[in-house]
């Protein structure tokens, strides 16, 4: 993995003024993408399953990511169904040449077209079905779409967001090669896919990444998927680092949340499970405070300094949330360091990987 520095700096907001951290860069598979090791992360600010969004807040999150250094933004059509990428759209005007795009399709929800329909409410409180569609003509649609409603002439990196086994997993991937022999997308890559299509998608054509959930408490990828990525040099961009807010420290036992908000079904987040987790945040309090650092700070540090983890997924819903995830990258730890906060999760992920 290559990577690239850029000198430190200052970057005021509201609430003051913050060092902004030497940003390294990390190439993206043997693509010409090198990307900062933490992305704003874009599913939040969609609104679907998340309770809603404020979009004028939210816009204000992407530009103080960017300001701050973040230089890549991660996003799909499915994300409040098209509305995140409107978002990123207004976010990046003015910007285009200092983000790294990227998006993802395969995901339908405006077609009857496609394989395992799942109802959800839309944005405006209607019903809708999702369904995964990774079909040569479909993806290529929505390649154009994308292109429309982020209002650039390219995609940076273009993912497959779920695999679509109703359609031949070479097909797919072939797809995805074509555009960007036609120049419409830079790089591809491939999202929640387990070892065995990942090995059929990387044979058909050259994927700069893979996109699958990681945590400090879902480890399940260093089995297999990390050392297989790491062998074809392909880069993984994990998601959900922070398990939704849950490693923050924010979402206690006691918290109650919206409604609508997906995390009440989510296994994680039991009273049980959220206790686990504060007990194991609490032991690691010691190495947060040493460095000046909030558990989210801590916990993102740890995940971007594991072997074969090239970038970090991170969402944020306002200015606040995106000036302290940056701080993360200011947080150096030691070997030491890394290994206690792996032993103090390892029940957690135990426990919560059953």
């Amino acid at each position: 993995m290559n990577i690239e520095s850029a000198n430190g700096r200052q970057w005021k907001s509201a609430s003051g003024l913050h060092k902004v951290h030497r940003m390294e860069k990390r190439q993206l598979g043997n693509s010409d993408l090198y990307v900062s090791p933490m992305i704003f992360g874009a599913w939040a600010i969609g609104g679907w399953m998340w309770g809603g969004t404020d979009d004028a807040a939210a816009i204000d999150a992407i530009r103080a990511s960017i300001d701050h250094g973040i230089n890549t933004i991660d996003t799909a059509a499915v994300y409040g169904f098209g509305h995140s990428e409107d978002l990123v759209r207004q976010a990046i005007k003015g910007r285009r040449e200092k983000v790294i795009l990227a998006t993802k399709c395969g995901l339908r929800w405006d077609t009857e077209e496609g394989s395992e329909p799942w109802p959800q409410p839309g944005n405006d409180g209607k019903p809708l079905i999702i369904r995964k569609n990774s079909r040569p003509a479909s993806i290529a649609w929505e390649c154009e779409q994308s292109l429309k409603r982020l209002g650039v002439d390219v995609i940076d990196l273009y993912q497959i967001h779920r695999p679509d086994m109703s359609t031949p997993i070479e097909e797919s991937t072939a797809a995805l090669e074509k555009l960007r022999r036609e120049g419409k997308v830079r790089a591809i890559g491939v999202s929640n896919y387990a070892l065995p299509i990942l090995t059929r998608a990387a044979a058909t054509a050259p994927l700069a990444t893979n996109q699958p959930a990681y945590s400090v408490i879902q480890r399940g990828i260093e089995k297999e998927i990390i050392p297989f990525c790491r062998q074809k040099k392909i880069s993984i961009i994990c998601y959900s680092p922070l398990e939704r807010g849950l490693l923050t420290g924010a979402v206690g036992p006691e918290r109650k949340l919206n409604p609508t908000d997906h995390r009440n079904q989510h296994k994680f987040f039991t009273p049980e499970n959220r206790k686990r987790v504060a007990d194991a945040l609490a032991a690691i309090k010691p190495i947060a405070d040493a460095h000046g650092a909030t558990f989210g700070q801590t916990i993102i540090a740890w995940t971007i300094r594991q072997p074969g983890i090239t970038a970090a997924l991170v969402g944020a819903r306002n200015v606040q949330q995106a000036v302290d995830n940056a701080q993360a990258l200011n947080v150096s730890l030691s070997a030491d360091e890394l290994g206690k906060i792996r032993a103090a999760f390892d029940e957690c992920a135990s426990v919560m990987s059953r």
